[in-house]
């Protein structure tokens, strides 16, 4: 493993080639669940700077990474290469979930692929504090079929209306019941 001064152009074209990544965080409370999502769709992560990357935070099935961010911050984004040479980045850093509705979202979001933000909730936003790659040498060899645009397609159908009501509905609090949507601007009040 070898630990870097920050995202540089090798390291930040490798992290930006590939398909899909995956997040971790876990809540401050030991009892807690620990939480792995898989994020991809092409558009929807960017390199800020050498300490700084940003990616849109979809409406999906729980709202576990902004919870967890609202509890301790802590995350990690890590990026594997399922083609070519092996290789896997990690980045740990500090996050934090930008709500739509701030103005702060709207300035993110020039970063990123305009038609695909329909259905985003957040952006999270991540200082990275470490920056490491390693051999990658298990991780198995795997064709890139191509894009999904099912999530897409399935929120273009979704007025603002139906992703507030989604939100108080499913993704008001983690599993755990942490605050994650609920009191953000997003999410006004608990779940019924």
């Amino acid at each position: 493993m070898k630990v870097h001064e920050g995202i540089n152009g090798r390291l930040r074209e490798f992290i930006i080639a590939q398909p899909v990544f995956f997040v971790g965080t876990a809540p401050t409370s030991p009892d807690g669940h620990v939480n792995v999502s898989p994020k991809g769709m092409a558009g929807t992560f960017a390199v800020l700077g050498e300490h700084r990357v940003a990616y849109l935070d979809y409406t999906g099935s729980g709202a576990e990474t902004v919870a967890h961010l609202r509890d301790n911050g802590r995350i990690v984004l890590m990026f594997c290469a399922f083609s070519g040479p092996p290789n896997i980045v990690r980045l740990h850093g500090r996050g934090r979930a930008v709500p739509r509705d701030s103005a702060e979202y709207a300035e993110l979001l020039e970063h990123f692929t305009p038609e695909q933000e329909h259905g985003a909730r957040t952006i999270i936003d991540v200082e990275v504090e470490r920056v490491s790659d390693s051999c990658g040498f298990s991780v198995p060899l795997m064709d890139y079929a191509g894009e999904r645009d099912l999530l897409l397609r399935m929120h273009s159908r979704r007025s603002d209306d139906d992703l507030t009501e989604y939100w108080t509905r499913k993704d008001s609090h983690s599993i755990d019941g942490l605050p994650a949507l609920e009191g953000t601007g997003l999410v006004t009040e608990p779940a019924p």
